[in-house]
């Protein structure tokens, strides 16, 4: 199972994270005054090289013109480019772009809001453009996709696992006491977490107690 964590915006703190056995750690590159934990594209690069070479980074972008996302991903070398914007502010046209344009060796990874069964035709949709998924919660008046805080209901994220036929990230609310139920429930490839692994009250700070903790319940429900 991948566990992944978002948004570190503290070297320390990822190098840490990466060696309590985070797999994929998460970092907002690009400052566009859009959500919390935003790095300039040097703050994001200096983070994504002080990781283990077995860590994989993650560049979420709030960007939606193929050119700057390109230009962050030249910048900062990212292993995987999270698309985070709303849906259709990079529809399926911008996603073939960019996966022409980006190198093989990089994956793309569309976030999905996941409602009702509306969104198991938008994973359809976005399918053979992502490389990976990840199906979060879309709140009114937040922008983009997730760090929301909130659960969606996990029965139309496991049809979505089932119908789609690749790699798949649970995102949405998920903490160190409701991610082993998420994992029987859903079957994903991976699990995200980003606001129940913060410091209480604040959208930047990671709490690491809460990180370790989440790891280890992912890692004892693998166990059963």
């Amino acid at each position: 199972m991948i566990i992944q964590i978002y948004a570190f915006t503290e070297i320390e703190e990822a190098v840490q994270a990466a060696e309590m056995g985070v797999d994929q750690i998460g970092f907002v590159a690009g400052k566009y005054d859009l959500v919390p934990g935003e790095l300039s594209f040097s703050e994001a690069r200096a983070l994504r090289d002080a990781l283990p070479t077995h860590t994989t980074p993650v560049a979420l972008t709030m960007a939606t013109d193929v050119d700057e996302i390109l230009r962050m991903v030249d910048a900062v070398h990212p292993h995987i480019v999270h698309i985070s914007t709303d849906v259709e502010d990079v529809p399926e046209t911008t996603m073939a772009e960019l996966q022409k344009a980006l190198s093989p060796s990089i994956k793309l990874m569309k976030a999905l809001s996941v409602g009702g069964e509306e969104s198991l035709a938008l994973a359809k949709r976005f399918e053979p453009f992502s490389d990976l998924f990840l199906l979060d919660t879309k709140v009114v008046n937040m922008p983009g996709v997730g760090a929301t805080g909130h659960v969606h209901d996990w029965a139309i994220s496991r049809r979505i696992v089932d119908e789609v036929s690749i790699p798949v990230i649970l995102a949405g609310g998920l903490s160190a006491e409701n991610v082993a139920e998420s994992i029987r429930v859903v079957q994903p490839w991976g699990v995200d977490s980003n606001t129940h692994t913060n410091v209480l009250g604040d959208n930047v700070k990671k709490d690491m107690d809460r990180v370790a903790a989440f790891v280890t319940a992912v890692r004892n429900m693998e166990r059963e």
